[in-house]
């Protein structure tokens, strides 16, 4: 019965129609998927709590990469880059998968970009209060974002405390302070190696909605 089949079915003359489309179909949605994540956005599960209480672990959020093409990224933006210390590599198997988002295990983070080209950013202790804040360009930053409104101790010898922030590069920092890998302790981010902005967390349905975008004024 099989032999039948075979006979009527799986000829050459009727195969090649059928793996020809099939083949088509694939290179079609494989090269929506990379027009869409390299020119629209992508969608990103946060791993870790360095963005608490803003960001949460196992959140899902959605990162767009229009605006980039237009302007340069803005103070207190939140967005996933690759940071300075990790290899990427550029062969076409690592691009196809870096483009399509298939087997990616390219490193990236989730921060807060906290200083813009030119800014002198200070992290020092407050003579009154003797808390660490944030300065920039010798104004202090109120940060409701951050997580208990803490930020830990910064050792200038072996962290970035005191630094102006060179063209085309930003200073990333996490809302979570105390347990964030970012600038303080890397330098800061060349803009090339941003991804895209965090606009909207689309997942758990109860944190559903759009990131805290703070475009007013915090220096006071």
């Amino acid at each position: 019965m099989f032999e039948e089949f075979k006979k009527k079915y799986l000829t050459k003359e009727k195969l090649k129609p059928i793996i020809k489309e099939t083949v088509e179909t694939i290179v079609t949605v494989l090269l929506m998927v990379i027009l869409i994540r390299f020119f629209i956005g992508e969608p990103r599960l946060i791993p870790s709590g360095s963005m608490h209480p803003t960001i949460l672990e196992g959140d899902r959020v959605f990162v767009e990469r229009v605006t980039h093409f237009f302007k340069p990224p803005k103070r207190f933006d939140i967005v996933v880059f690759y940071p300075p210390q990790a290899e990427l590599k550029y062969n076409p198997i690592a691009l196809f998968s870096r483009y399509t988002g298939l087997f990616c295990k390219d490193l990236a983070y989730i921060k807060r970009i906290i200083g813009v080209p030119g800014d002198h950013l200070q992290i020092k202790q407050n003579q009154k209060t003797k808390q660490y804040e944030l300065f920039i360009n010798g104004k202090h930053v109120d940060e409701p974002y951050i997580l208990n409104g803490y930020i830990p101790p910064c050792d200038n010898k072996k962290m970035y405390c005191d630094i102006i922030i060179p063209e085309k590069s930003y200073f990333m920092m996490g809302d979570n302070r105390n347990n964030s890998f970012d600038s303080r302790y890397w330098g800061v981010l060349p803009e090339n190696r941003i991804i895209g902005r965090a606009v909207f967390r689309f997942w758990p349905p109860m944190r559903i909605g759009q990131m805290d975008d703070f475009n007013h004024n915090f220096f006071k």
